[in-house]
This record gives structure tokens, C-alpha cells and sequence, in this order.
């Protein structure tokens, strides 16, 4: 099998093509209000994102922002299981994946017809958690990296070569992962952007992203109007303001060969996406007047 698929549920989802996440947070905290759903307004606001076009759904209840505290696994579930029911009847085609980092989430998300789950802790925080992926052969996986927890992971982050020190976790974690049964064409790559840290670090991991292509999985980047960005434009302290900040970071990517973006705004991130193939392929010109235009 191809090192550009990624296997999940019933699907076999191509990476070598640009590929949209859409994020759908069932939290009432996360960093970007823009993208809470209302429980009040789920079905309204579920239709419009899938119309939008995206190529699968991440659907999470538990908010991963610096110094979010951890939730109990039925209140995150309570959030979880309806969003996630509700956007398996009106997207039944698409894959869905949820972002949990709790054993307990993860089984009753699959049995309710997740396609793979989102770890942000790469199985560190509860150790019964790749347990249930394993024992479900056909969930995908996403092996993020993080150092510290949720609470803890800006206080004070610190590597000598962020680059090399993500890339030998990666490596060392996929091995550990096909002991379990969990074989690489589950899993895919995500260097955790924000998640424990520094700027000079998220911006290491963007500007070398070419570095992690020799492990073999496709990589999926979330950078959608994270604080690095307002640090870089101190006029975008507001995540409200940092959509342009976010599509020229996923160009850069998609420059590298990272196909997989974990995104708020899907129609603007799709956009990219096809400018980017265009120009690379040439594909969508016009002519008129026997010039191209």
C-alpha cells in the first residue's frame, strides 16, 4: 500500500492531494471562539460546514488551549457522542475522526461510528488508550507530538534541535505502535504545533516539515490561527485576525508536501489548496484571445 494513504474506517483516504480536517469544537473554551459549536445550533452549523466541502470531520469536546484543564470522561463523552452522531447522519460518506485523549472517549466514539481518533498525547496520557485503537482494526490514527500536558505545556518548553528530537519521538513511537498491531498505514503524523512550544520551535517544525517525509507517513498540520501566528503580527493578537496568517502558512506546507491541514475556515483553506495545484499543474487556465489569463 501506498505511503500517501491513510487507512481509517471503511476509507482509504489519498494524502498525496491537499486534504481539509474541519475542526468542530463541542466546547464552550476553545482559543478561537469562531469555531464553538452551539448545541442549540449543531444541525445548522454542522450543514453549513459540511457544504463547505471538506474532506473529513474532528470532532472534540475536550479544549487542548495552554492551561485547559482536563475534563471527566463523561462530560467530555455528553459534548462527544452527539455532535459525532449527528454528523455521521449528514455526512455518512465522510471520515470522521475524534479528538480525545481519553481511553473511555475513544471506545464509546468508535462504537458510535468514529473513523479514528485524533491523540494529541500520542497515548502518554491515559495508557489504556492505544489499547482500544488496536483493538480496533480498522480506526485510524493521529500520533501527535507534545512535551508536558494541556496544563503544563507552555510554562517552559526547552529542546536543543526541536526538528530532530520530533522526528526520532515519531520514529520511535511507530515502532512501539506495530508491536501493539497498529500498523503504519493507520497512522498519521501531526509535530503538534503550540503544543509545548516555543516560537523559534513551531517555527523550526513549519520551516522543515520536508525533514519528517523520510518516516513514511503523511503529515498533518493543525496551524489554524494559533497564538505563533499573533506573535509574528502583533495586530493579530485577536485569533479572529490571523485567517491570512494561517492560508500563508498552509501554502508554505503544501510547498513542502504536507497535504493534510486541520483547519476552522475549510472554504478558504480549499482555495489555497486549488490555487496551489493550479499553479503547480497548470490545470484551470483559461485562455481568451489566444492568451492565457
Amino acid at each position: 500500500m501506498s505511503s500517501s494513504i491513510w487507512r481509517l474506517g471503511p476509507h482509504q483516504l489519498d494524502c498525496s492531494t491537499p486534504r481539509c480536517m474541519a475542526i468542530v469544537n463541542v466546547t464552550p473554551d476553545s482559543f478561537y471562539s469562531g469555531s464553538r459549536f452551539d448545541t442549540t445550533q449543531l444541525r445548522a452549523q454542522l450543514h453549513a460546514l459540511i457544504a463547505e466541502g471538506p474532506d473529513m470531520l474532528d470532532v472534540g469536546g475536550q479544549s487542548t488551549r495552554p492551561g485547559s484543564p482536563r475534563l471527566s470522561p463523561d462530560e467530555e463523552l455528553s459534548r462527544v457522542l452527539p455532535a459525532l452522531k449527528l454528523a455521521r447522519e449528514l455526512a455518512p460518506n465522510i471520515p470522521i475522526t475524534v479528538d480525545t485523549y481519553s481511553a473511555q472517549v475513544a471506545r464509546a466514539a468508535l462504537e458510535a461510528g468514529a473513523d479514528g481518533i485524533n491523540d494529541i498525547s500520542a497515548g502518554c496520557l491515559d495508557p489504556e488508550l492505544l489499547d482500544v485503537v488496536a483493538a480496533h482494526p480498522s480506526c485510524g490514527y493521529v500520533l501527535m507530538h507534545m512535551q508536558g500536558t494541556p496544563e503544563t505545556m507552555q510554562d517552559d518548553p526547552q529542546y536543543d534541535d526541536v526538528v530532530a528530537e520530533v522526528r526520532g519521538f515519531f520514529a520511535s513511537r511507530l515502532d512501539e505502535l506495530e508491536q501493539r498491531g497498529i500498523v503504519r498505514a493507520r497512522v498519521v503524523l501531526d509535530p503538534g504545533i503550540g503544543f509545548g512550544k516555543r516560537l523559534e520551535d513551531n517555527l523550526s517544525l513549519i520551516r522543515h516539515a520536508t525533514g519528517f517525509h523520510s518516516l513514511g507517513r503523511p503529515l498533518l498540520y493543525g496551524v489554524s490561527r494559533k497564538g505563533f501566528i499573533g506573535k509574528l503580527d502583533p495586530s493579530a493578537t485577536d485569533p479572529i485576525l490571523r485567517l491570512p496568517g494561517t492560508l500563508a502558512v498552509t501554502y508554505d506546507l503544501l510547498e513542502q508536501g504536507v497535504m493534510l491541514h486541520r483547519v476552522h475556515d475549510v472554504a478558504a483553506a480549499r482555495q489555497v489548496a486549488r490555487v496551489w495545484e493550479g499553479i503547480h499543474s497548470g490545470a484551470g487556465l483559461q485562455t481568451r484571445g489566444g492568451l492565457q489569463v
